[in-house]
């Protein structure tokens, strides 16, 4: 059996969307089971998002530190950000927070990984970009507010990050896949083996 994973979808009986804000929901629907009974899975539906693993050639990654209310920290990431619209290009979407959140431009990017956040409770996907050849961006900084505004820059080693997150002192999903995944492949085929950043992504499809 290959260890991949596969789309496969339970019948649904009945759905409805008891909460509705700015940019996710709650959904809930009547699932069939293999037994054939029924369970309601309650689940946050949510557009999508990006992260970027910014390399730079001293073999720093570029990170922040943010406020996030619901765990109450302040959290050391990598920069991300929702998709704005169904189906738009994420590699625009992860320039784009690169550039606002950072106010850095690459010149090489490559897709590192994809996952699910948490998927026994949201649909979210995320796909997480490696970029490299990093430069200060053109024009004007992005003028940021409310928890953005106190974000803090920083550059800091990978082996440092690694570190940290086997040590249990960071904890954001997104920077965690990143430095790991971004070690792993560099202990296999390397960076360069990585898919192209234009890569298909099935759990968000894309126009170009």
């Amino acid at each position: 059996m290959a260890i991949k994973d596969t789309p496969e979808e339970w019948t649904v009986t009945g759905t409805g969307m008891p909460f509705k804000g700015a940019k996710t929901g709650v959904r809930t629907d009547h699932v069939v089971m293999p037994d054939g009974s029924t369970a309601t899975r309650d689940y946050q539906v949510h557009p999508g998002s990006v992260a970027v693993l910014a390399l730079d050639d001293a073999d720093r990654v570029l990170v922040l530190r943010q406020y996030r209310h619901p765990v109450r920290h302040k959290l050391w990431e990598i920069p991300a950000g929702l998709l704005d619209v169904p189906g738009e290009n994420p590699l625009h979407a992860a320039r784009r927070e690169l550039y606002e959140e950072a106010h850095v431009q690459a010149g090489d990017w490559r897709v590192l990984t994809d996952l699910y956040t948490s998927p026994g409770g949201s649909d979210e996907a995320v796909r997480i970009f490696l970029a490299r050849d990093l430069s200060e961006a053109d024009g004007e900084r992005f003028e940021v507010s409310e928890e953005e505004a106190d974000m803090e820059l920083a550059r800091v080693p990978l082996d440092e990050l690694v570190r940290g997150v086997l040590a249990g002192e960071l904890h954001n999903s997104c920077l965690i896949t990143g430095v790991l995944a971004v070690t792993a492949a560099r202990t296999g085929q390397g960076l360069d083996a990585l898919r192209p950043a234009g890569a298909p992504w099935p759990a968000r499809p894309f126009t170009a």
